[in-house]
């Protein structure tokens, strides 16, 4: 089985990379046969501002541009989607929705008529985020969270939010936590069974 794993922070000390290592190290210490395939979307320069040629795409008026095209190549190779990324005002940081804006695209992630496409695809969330689960539930951010994310962009397109985790820094035994929930979180990525924490 094939992960993809995309991350979206400029800095490659980062935590949120630290703990796309430490998941893609579960991936590969639960069955030798699985792969992954890391995206770094700071490293590799992915533009998330839309262009004429999306929307001209998007209105029928001209090609798939080529960048994109790449982009869903490297998904369609995947047997899972893993997205982990550092929460930025209760959402995704603006690279990581940009690459959502222009890779999900319509006849490949939906279609107005039908909806979703891609219904093979699990995705699983790893979002770290400042605050603590606490601040989360009383402001109703998980909440909000969840309906933008799973229901707003992955539910539309068909695709089944697998597991999802949030990663605070109030955890007991940060880091080492993140990065042992991290390696548990690849290793039963390809397992039956998932979960989901707030």
């Amino acid at each position: 089985m094939h992960a993809l794993i995309v991350v979206a922070h400029p800095e490659l000390s980062s935590l949120t990379h630290a703990v796309a290592a430490e998941l893609a190290r579960g991936i590969s210490a639960a069955d030798p046969q699985n792969s992954f395939e890391m995206a770094d979307l700071a490293a590799e320069g992915f533009d998330p501002r839309q262009t004429v040629a999306d929307l001209a795409y998007f209105r029928n008026q001209g090609p798939l541009p080529a960048e994109i095209a790449a982009e869903q190549a490297r998904m369609d190779r995947a047997d899972a989607l893993v997205l982990v990324y550092p929460v930025y005002w209760w959402s995704f940081p603006g690279l990581l929705k940009g690459w959502i804006d222009r890779v999900f695209t319509n006849g490949w992630a939906y279609d107005h008529e039908e909806r979703g496409i891609l219904q093979r695809l699990p995705v699983h969330l790893v979002a770290l985020g400042a605050a603590s689960r606490k601040t989360y539930a009383k402001r109703g951010y998980d909440t909000a969270m969840k309906t933008q994310i799973e229901h707003g962009i992955f539910d539309y397109c068909g695709a089944r939010v697998a597991s999802a985790h949030l990663l605070s820094q109030s955890d007991e035994g940060f880091a080492q936590s993140h990065f042992d929930e991290a390696r548990r979180i690849g290793a039963a990525l390809f397992a039956a069974e998932t979960t989901t924490t707030p």
